[in-house]
């Protein structure tokens, strides 16, 4: 039997990898009687951890929130991961001093063989500065309660073309992308699914009525931003019949798009770019053969751009050949 501080450790530590656990799962994982576990229950307590008894299980303990942070326990894999995440945190208006503060009473806790691991990461590491906007960090705080909540969220918003509006929604999830983070939402005005910018936007409390949740757009709340972000941003639209399957189209198209299948081999998309010159060269990207539908300006780059790749294929007309050859002969 492990003796009181260790056993208490591991009990500290099964409350925090599961929600709920019953009197008699932590007794049998502790090797003690399920009186010890609350005898344990009640040390902790003491120390300040919120245990707190878990509703309709029957002797059953959670993990709650308590008035005062109590120290947590993390695996190796764990702490490198938070000690990493506190180093890349400059994304995040207003906490980057605070996650120095975090990370240096981390640093000072870890053992050697994991702070060189945190270090290896970071000689190993190059981070770019982007040049996505800022988000405060008070504003992501707000969004992810409001998430964790099931709390209707009302916010001022600017929109991409500068417009201004208030929106009224049920959020859903946040997604980092690059630099930036945007939130996934319901939008009860307009029926839909939509996404805001995070760096857009300003709450405003209260929150509104809880909501139960929906299922997520599309299953995949990660390709619902990048279609709709870049579909979002393009000045140029158009409809092509591809012929190859939905599958290739979208593991090399650069973003997600709408794909509807036709068939195994062919699928019609609906893609689009700053302009038709560029939508053509992302299209040829493909390798597979494809019908401009509804958009003629497409079409005619494509011709133009054609007519140039099959001028520079072709080879040198003999009589410039010739002339070349004699020039080189005159000069030698």
């Amino acid at each position: 039997m492990l003796q009181t501080s260790a056993r208490l450790l591991r009990l500290l530590s099964l409350l925090e990898t599961r929600r709920d656990w019953t009197g008699a799962d932590l007794a049998d994982r502790l090797g003690v009687t399920a009186r010890t576990v609350r005898t344990d229950i009640g040390k902790l307590r003491e120390l300040g951890y919120p245990v707190e008894a878990a509703p309709g299980v029957q002797g059953g303990y959670r993990l709650g929130a308590g008035a005062q942070l109590p120290p947590l326990l993390l695996d190796d894999d764990e702490a490198v991961a938070v000690a990493v995440g506190l180093r890349t945190a400059a994304g995040v208006a207003g906490i980057g001093e605070t996650s120095v503060r975090a990370l240096a009473k981390l640093e000072q806790v870890l053992p050697s063989r994991l702070r060189h691991r945190v270090r290896t990461l970071q000689t190993a590491t190059v981070a770019v500065p982007g040049a996505g906007p800022a988000v405060d960090a008070d504003v992501l705080t707000a969004i992810a309660a409001a998430i964790r909540a099931n709390e209707r969220l009302r916010f001022d918003y600017t929109s991409h073309q500068r417009t201004p509006s208030r929106r009224d929604v049920e959020p859903h999830r946040l997604v980092s992308w690059g630099r930036r983070w945007y939130l996934v939402a319901w939008d009860t005005a307009r029926d839909d699914w939509r996404t805001f910018r995070v760096d857009r936007m300003t709450p405003k409390v209260p929150n509104g009525p809880r909501f139960s949740p929906r299922e997520p757009p599309e299953g995949d709340v990660a390709q619902f931003v990048q279609r709709s972000v870049g579909a979002a941003t393009w000045r140029f639209h158009a409809k092509v019949r591809l012929h190859a399957s939905v599958e290739h189209v979208r593991a090399r198209l650069p973003i997600a798009v709408d794909v509807t299948p036709e068939g195994p081999d062919r699928c019609v998309a609906e893609v689009g770019s700053d302009n038709a010159q560029m939508l053509g060269l992302y299209l040829g990207m493909l390798e597979v053969d494809f019908e401009v539908l509804d958009a003629p300006e497409l079409a005619a780059e494509l011709a133009k751009t054609g007519e140039r790749f099959l001028r520079a294929a072709r080879p040198p007309a003999s009589g410039a050949s010739a002339k070349s050859s004699g020039d080189a002969s005159a000069t030698s």
